[in-house]
């Protein structure tokens, strides 16, 4: 323990001097910050004999403080009951004074974890002075974790918001907020990381939109909801969640970047919801260095496109399965997280350009994107759809389709059809356990002339699956006693799959 105290002092001046001469490209300077903040120091406080009060380590640990009693006014904790069957929780938090953008009044921001399930009075907001207030009017965003409370006074003081873009990873910040109840906390740390995605952190697990700052700025329990605030005094993000193996600070927290809390903040003010664009693909999660090989890349880059949902914007601009999405909107794509992200903040109805790698060849498309409530909304049908359907049937997204009553007899009258096969699966752009009969000719008097094509597959009948002629003949037999027989039928078109049920009546 001798030597503990030279290094520490050796290391404070290290990063004191760094702090004073580099750490941003134009931060508030000591003069700048009086004004805002006048200083207090006492003149006649006896000087260090070690340290004259010009150096460094004094001069950055006065620009700290000024920071922090610039922005601790701006900084609220917040505490919530909410009723649960096992009786009332409280929850506690942090939270953060801003002004609207284009409209009138204060508001805070915070993590929705903090207040989900609280109304009114249930949410007490203690503010720097001491005061205790509720908020009037609440609304949550699941999809980034936060929220936004409207408040009804005006003689407190809002923070400014920084930009979380302009930020480089090593630079300096504070974390803010009541980490165990103790209020008007202040942390230092660094930028440790930018652009972490795919946590599981708890409420995180979640979370549709992940681009967390990393920091080791000390982030506890209570923190959630708290600013992140760079050395002008700036929120440049919002503290959410710590990776902890013993439930306190670990040095990695993370935090909501402060250019997407803007556009949630602003459509929610503005809306009452978040608008999100959307694609309409689904993503490859695993995709690996062994997948980019066969796709002629040199390493794991962009996102590949594993299917392709009909009727979006994506099918519109027909992409395919196995196209990898190097570039949208002129910014590079670095995962599929990260393509989700970039999607989600885009207006809806912009036209985009996207930039692909297909077969080794670079293309270019453009995509008109659509508002993700219509995907959502859809999807909620289906799971409807499959929720009805008698157990031991398929339970993918379906569509219904009724054809005319026939005179064949036979359902394969005028179809050639194959059993599918991994080596079929592959060459087809299907997964290679795809299953079922491949249609590989429709003769026009077939009774599915109008309903099936070339590429799709017959995958069961009668709920029944179907991986070979004779499993086909078999179900045909056994039902036929039946008028009509259900068929489910994938479109076969690759990376844009779909499944309707026919319904197909005998004579």
């Amino acid at each position: 323990m001798k030597n503990r105290y030279p290094l520490v002092f050796v290391f404070g001046l290290v990063v004191s001097v760094s702090l004073w001469n580099t750490c941003f490209d134009s931060p508030l300077s000591s003069n700048q910050l009086e004004a805002k903040v006048p200083s207090q120091s006492n003149p006649r406080q006896a000087h260090s004999p070690l340290l004259p009060s010009t150096s460094p380590l004094h001069e950055g640990s006065r620009h700290l403080a000024k920071i922090a009693k610039l922005a601790t006014p701006s900084v609220v904790h917040i505490q919530c009951e909410r009723q649960t069957p096992r009786g009332a929780v409280e929850e506690t938090g942090s939270g953060v004074i801003v002004r609207g953008e284009g409209t009138s009044g204060l508001y805070i921001v915070t993590n929705r974890h903090v207040v989900r399930d609280s109304e009114g009075t249930s949410i007490s907001i203690s503010l720097h002075d001491g005061r205790v207030i509720h908020p009037q009017q609440k609304w949550e965003d699941k999809d980034t974790d936060l929220a936004i409370l409207k408040i009804g006074i005006t003689d407190v003081t809002p923070a400014d918001w920084g930009d979380s873009d302009k930020l480089d990873i090593g630079h300096m910040v504070l974390a803010m907020g009541s980490p165990f109840g103790l209020s008007e906390s202040v942390t230092l740390g660094i930028i440790s990381a930018k652009g972490r995605r795919s946590l599981q952190l708890g409420s995180g697990s979640e979370v549709l939109n992940q681009n967390f700052l990393q920091t080791d700025a000390a982030i506890n329990p209570g923190n959630s909801g708290g600013p992140l605030i760079d050395l002008e005094g700036k929120i440049i993000g919002i503290n959410t969640a710590i990776a902890s193996n013993s439930g306190g600070n670990d040095g990695i927290g993370f935090s909501i970047p402060s250019k997407l809390v803007r556009h949630v903040f602003n459509q929610l003010v503005k809306y009452g919801q978040v608008y999100r664009a959307y694609l309409g693909v689904q993503l490859d999660p695993e995709f690996s260095i062994a997948t980019a090989g066969r796709l002629k890349m040199d390493r794991v880059r962009g996102a590949r496109v594993v299917k392709v949902i009909s009727n979006t914007p994506a099918s519109r601009a027909n992409l395919k399965y196995d196209d990898i999405i190097l570039s949208f909107g002129g910014i590079d794509v670095l995962d599929q997280n990260h393509l989700i992200n970039l999607v989600s903040l885009t207006p809806i109805d912009n036209r985009v350009s996207v930039v692909l790698l297909r077969s080794g060849r670079k293309v270019n498309v453009m995509v008109e994107l659509a508002n993700r409530r219509i995907l959502d909304e859809l999807e909620r049908k289906q799971k409807e759809t499959q929720q009805s359907r008698r157990p031991g049937t398929s339970a993918a997204p379906m569509s219904f389709q009724k054809i005319k009553n026939t005179t064949a007899n036979d359902v394969l009258s005028g179809l050639q059809v194959h059993a599918m096969n991994a080596d079929l699966a592959t060459q087809l752009g299907f997964e290679a356990n795809q299953t079922g009969l491949l249609i590989m000719d429709v003769d026009q008097q077939s009774s599915l002339s109008n309903v099936v094509k070339l590429y799709d597959v017959i995958e069961e009948v009668a709920g029944t699956p179907v991986n070979s002629l004779n499993d086909f003949r078999q179900v045909l037999e056994q039902t036929k006693s039946l008028d009509s027989l259900v068929l489910k039928i994938s479109n076969g078109k690759p990376g844009q799959t779909h499944h309707q049920l026919v319904i197909w009546k005998r004579n």
